[in-house]
């Protein structure tokens, strides 16, 4: 078995099976693997508060986090931990006021296009620190997982058929059109979300990767985890695929999703969600 100095992966439904599961199975896998001064690297689109209720490195010691670090915000923060193991931004791509403000009145007018030309109704999702969530399927709750599920990308072309538009992928296209040349937006879309701000997951692994070569660790050296990555349309995936960049596509990714779908060729697809995720780490130590 390849035995990795760095290991990148999402939390929602790969570490955890939601943010209200336990989080002991977790932290007790990467505890060994933080002891060897294996780096570990949470990438999610959530926040701090939301990974272990905001505790998380409460399940640590300040030697352990020295090796542990979380891109979180869907790029918009990069974590690490200072000397008394308090989790301190190394990185922020937050904008002033005005800046988030251009990101609401794009996202308002994506909402707005949608429900004026095709007859689609959405919700917006403002508070997050440099993106917006929007609700392509409202009347799809996803519950306590709030990872994709099995289904939702033919129900969201099913959607988007009935209102006459041809593909996702149109949509980003025209979210990506309010973006101005000092502020360009990066839409992806999980298929219930449509998530339009200034960054994404690539942001994160990149900001680490190039931290880690001080080190003397290469993307060759580091493992990408993940159950997000399948198809959301042709050639178009889930966001766990932007963990897949220039400076990292030499490293190894895999995907822990039972769901059908084709993957980026680079991704070899394991299944057996958590539990899968979890021996791997432990087989690491």
């Amino acid at each position: 078995m390849k035995h990795y100095k760095a290991i990148f992966f999402d939390w929602d439904g790969t570490a955890v099976l939601s943010r209200k599961a336990p989080v002991e199975d977790a932290v007790n896998a990467m505890r060994p693997l933080l002891d060897k001064g294996v780096k570990l690297c949470i990438v999610s689109g959530t926040t701090y508060e939301n990974i272990a209720g905001g505790k998380l490195h409460s399940y640590f010691t300040p030697k352990q986090l020295e090796n542990l670090y979380l891109g979180l915000g869907r790029g918009a923060f990069d974590y690490g931990y200072d000397a008394t193991g308090q989790p301190t931004i190394l990185v922020d791509r937050v904008p002033d006021a005005k800046g988030i403000l251009a990101v609401h009145d794009a996202c308002y007018r994506i909402h707005r296009e949608l429900l004026e030309k095709y007859g689609m109704n959405t919700d917006i999702v403002f508070s997050r620190p440099n993106y917006c969530k929007i609700d392509l399927m409202p009347a799809n709750n996803r519950g306590e997982n709030l990872f994709l599920q099995e289904g939702e990308a033919a129900r969201l072309q099913h959607i988007l058929q009935q209102h006459g538009i041809d593909s996702i992928e149109t949509v980003i296209a025209m979210a990506e059109s309010f973006g101005t040349p000092e502020m360009p937006l990066r839409a992806t879309t999980d298929a219930k979300y449509l998530e339009v701000g200034i960054s994404c997951k690539s942001d994160n692994v990149d900001i680490f990767l190039e931290r880690f070569k001080a080190e003397g660790i290469t993307a060759e050296d580091c493992s990408f985890w993940g159950d997000e990555f399948v198809e959301i349309e042709h050639e178009l995936y889930g966001s766990d695929s932007f963990m897949y960049t220039e400076k990292s596509k030499a490293g190894d990714f895999f995907d822990v999703s039972a769901i059908e779908g084709n993957r980026p060729e680079a991704v070899k697809v394991l299944g057996g969600g958590v539990e899968t995720f979890l021996t791997f780490l432990k087989e690491q130590a």
